[in-house]
């Protein structure tokens, strides 16, 4: 008897809910000029003949916003009948076609910069594509495509193709050594969403490096010209829970990167590397924005010279100097407080206050390295931000970083987008 009691409240309470819900007649997109329809069509969640559901008709916003192609998005809900609504999203587009330059100056006073020029809304559908071409002191190049929508509204490609050159400092027992680097690499990876929060890129990397001794310190144990042809297999998953509005973000993502690394020849052994980002937005008051970085990273321990993990002014602590050591381990934290000065229609200026600390384990060395002295970098700093909010990724940041840490430097970092 119970049961059947139980069972027609639960008939009951369905009956009310159904009698109540409404019905999406039909979904109709404005101000998308350039984004082709189809294409919106083909990825929102929300369909026509579904019941209204305000959750997801939140997550199509934040899904447009978080293409290259959208700077801004909301929607509006009208009743057409009693029980059928339509829905209307509006769309305010970027300007995509964006030319890069980049110029700085080397250790050894040589003039260097980078240009180059991307799509990221080709054909309308959110296609990246683009290369860009380098100098430093030695000529570089790369081509790279992405298209996460390109099979289905959740499965897509991407391919990548880089010759990299470079003077790369290697830090021996003896003293630095320079060695001219060269990287010439295909990638391909398979790109997947699972839903609105996950997605997953997995692939594989066939790569080529070639290490050659200029000048310096030597060591005979470390060769002064090595050839070898690599094999990359790459895997990420990231959760993606923030929330943007413009240039202001709110909430966090985790993302986890491994790989591992097999060389055709036998002598070099295989390498694993992997490392996990958690990031956290907060938006603070209408002007104030709190964003914090924790990178954790390990490597197979080989005790070499080429370790993975690098302390450098563009990845990890700005004012420290580019590429000063090397390690097979990292502990990395990231925090600033970015508040807006000055805003006028497409403009932003903000302004910048950061703490950039972390530790590094040695080559062949042991968690210890991980609280000694001589490992630990901590910079606080300073920094501006000239923004855009109408063309895709125009961030333009310079942050002045001091270091507090034994034997430290201090110096400008200067690059596009924020810093993460």
């Amino acid at each position: 008897m119970i049961r059947i009691v139980f069972l027609y409240i639960v008939v009951f309470f369905f009956a009310i809910v159904n009698a109540n819900a409404q019905t999406i007649s039909s979904i109709s997109y404005e101000g998308n000029t350039k984004t082709k329809t189809s294409f919106l069509e083909k990825i929102t969640e929300v369909k026509v003949h579904t019941v209204l559901d305000s959750t997801l008709l939140k997550q199509d916003v934040q899904r447009f916003i978080r293409l290259p192609g959208i700077a801004h998005a909301y929607f509006e809900i009208s009743e057409s009948t009693s029980n059928n609504v339509t829905v209307t999203y509006f769309l305010e587009e970027n300007f995509t076609l964006i030319p890069s330059a980049n110029i700085w100056t080397t250790d050894n006073d040589e003039f260097a910069y980078k240009i180059g020029l991307y799509e990221f809304n080709g054909l309308g559908r959110n296609l990246v594509l683009g290369g860009y071409f380098q100098r430093d002191i030695y000529n570089s190049f790369g081509i790279n495509f992405r298209a996460p929508f390109l099979f289905s509204s959740n499965f897509g490609i991407a391919m990548n193709y880089q010759d990299l050159t470079t003077l790369e400092p290697v830090f021996l027992d003896e003293g630095t050594a320079d060695y001219k680097y060269n990287n010439e690499s295909l990638e391909v990876l398979g790109l997947y969403q699972y839903n609105f929060f996950n997605r997953v890129e997995a692939g594989i990397s066939f790569f080529k490096e070639d290490y050659q001794y200029k000048e310096g310190a030597t060591n005979n144990a470390v060769p002064q010209s090595l050839v070898v042809k690599k094999q990359l297999f790459k895997l990420l998953y990231e959760y993606n829970n923030v929330t943007t509005e413009y240039y202001f973000q709110d909430g966090f993502k985790n993302t986890v990167n491994f790989q591992y690394v097999t060389a055709n020849d036998n002598t070099l052994p295989n390498f694993a590397i992997g490392w996990n980002d958690f990031v956290f937005y907060k938006k603070v008051g209408d002007k104030g924005n709190w964003a914090s970085r924790m990178r954790l990273g390990l490597s197979t321990n080989n005790e070499t010279p080429f370790a993975p993990f690098s302390v450098d002014n563009n990845l990890n602590i700005r004012g420290v100097g580019n590429t000063i050591d090397r390690g097979t381990g990292a502990i990395v934290l990231n925090t600033e407080y970015r508040y807006t000065l000055f805003e006028k229609k497409w403009f932003v200026l903000q302004g910048n206050a950061f703490l950039d600390g972390g530790s590094w384990r040695n080559p062949g060395g042991n968690f210890n390295d991980f609280v000694a002295s001589e490992n630990i970098r901590i910079y606080p700093g300073l920094g501006v931000r000239f923004i855009h909010k109408k063309i895709f990724n125009t961030v333009f940041r310079i942050d002045y970083g001091i270091g507090i840490s034994p034997n430290a430097t201090q110096g400008f970092v200067i690059g596009i987008g924020q810093y993460f």
